[in-house]
């Protein structure tokens, strides 16, 4: 049976255009990038490349883009790098760091670290739309405040955060501000001047380029300490001999978005909008989660009364539907998503949730296919439920 993927926000198909670029370095481009012989140079002249292409994506310059293994690997150095680097500054009182609890794991646990270090953090409330009161950023700045990390485009909801605005805040007190831009950055407009933020988080595989490859955007003047030490790779912010076929992935990946945003942007929001429709037209007791008014183009979060999204995941994949619960990086979690429990969802209504999520080479085909399977799906599970059957005769 022909598989829809509707999981893009877990990861992208490698485009071939990609594929092809990589190609040479996986075999006859072997060299080391730092080596001063020519297999060297050729490899450093592709890192480069690729280096200026991540940048003409974001509007920033080469020299601010730092490889990096992956979102992860971003976060983790963009929130723990920018404290250490600010432990030796004149700061009455504590250290601060400013966040939401709807974040990506990689930086909540870095801020549980920073906890652990004697920190203070403050988490921003969320209200049922997921989206950050500005207001509430301005109550929580202090003058011991180095740091707010607040992510661009949430991976479970979609929904996009005022980071301009945000930016601005922090700019005005003198704070470093980061986004974890991975779910944002190829699907959406990124402009890190327009944005106004020091750092920025971005990831391959979720832009159509490899797994295992990121890149951190580090504003000229922002302090960063290295997580690792070794070499001087990546102006000495990321020691390690370059993934040169991962990165010259992400570079082609990065053009390539480039060339399509506006193209896939409109068509896949289309794919999307159908799919809600569709949905909310064929089932009944369903809830979708997320601001619809501040929410990136591609994803669409949904809860069904009455059963438990693993079971529509596992039935959609059964019937040739793939998709997901929330995070990928949450996948085995028994604990409700933080995600939609921090917007107001009960444990009960987050557990009924699954995140579908469209990409370039979905089509109307795939939607119509989805539409047919997720109604039958959920009917089939209801007739299980005891709990929904007696619910419908209250």
């Amino acid at each position: 049976m022909p598989s829809v993927y509707l999981d893009n926000n877990a990861t992208t198909p490698v485009a071939p255009e990609v594929a092809e670029a990589m190609w040479p370095y996986l075999h006859e481009e072997f060299g080391n990038a730092s080596s001063v012989h020519e297999f060297g140079q050729r490899a450093r002249e592709a890192v480069e490349r690729a280096r200026a292409q991540v940048a003409a994506l974001i509007n920033a310059q080469p020299a601010e883009i730092v490889f990096t293994s992956g979102g992860t690997e971003s976060d983790n150095l963009a929130v723990l790098g920018a404290v250490e680097a600010a432990r030796h500054r004149s700061i009455a009182g504590r250290k601060h760091v400013i966040s939401t609890p709807i974040e990506h794991p990689a930086v909540l646990y870095a801020a549980r670290m920073l906890e652990r270090r004697q920190v203070d953090l403050t988490y921003l409330p969320m209200g049922r739309g997921g989206v950050v009161d500005l207001a509430d950023v301005q109550r929580a700045l202090r003058t011991e405040t180095i740091l707010i990390s607040v992510m661009l485009a949430n991976n479970e909801i979609g929904t996009l955060q005022p980071i301009a605005e945000i930016g601005r805040l922090a700019r005005e007190r003198h704070t470093v501000c980061h986004t974890d831009a991975v779910q944002a950055v190829g699907k959406v407009p990124v402009d890190v001047e327009k944005l106004g933020v020091d750092l920025l988080s971005l990831s391959a595989h979720k832009l159509y380029g490899p797994k295992g490859v990121g890149a951190l955007y580090a504003r000229k003047g922002t302090r960063l300490e290295p997580l690792m030490h070794g070499g001087h790779h990546e102006r000495d912010r990321r020691p390690g001999t370059e993934n040169v076929p991962g990165i010259v992935g992400l570079g082609a990946a990065a053009e390539l978005a480039a060339q399509r945003l506006e193209e896939d942007t409109r068509r896949i929001a289309a794919l999307r909008d159908r799919l809600q429709a569709g949905i909310l037209e064929r089932v009944e007791g369903v809830r979708v989660n997320g601001d619809a008014a501040h929410r990136q183009p591609n994803t669409l979060n949904v809860s069904f009364q009455g059963v438990k999204g693993e079971a529509v995941v596992m039935a959609l994949d059964l019937e040739g539907v793939a998709c997901s619960t929330g995070s990928a990086c949450a996948s085995g979690s028994v604990e409700p998503s933080h995600v939609l429990t921090a917007i107001g969802l009960s444990p009960d209504e987050a557990r009924g949730s699954i995140r579908l999520s469209l990409g370039r080479y979905n089509t109307e085909a795939d939607v119509e296919a989805a539409l047919e399977a997720i109604p039958s799906v959920v009917k089939r599970l209801r007739a299980l439920s005891p709990r929904y059957a007696h619910a419908g005769t209250d």
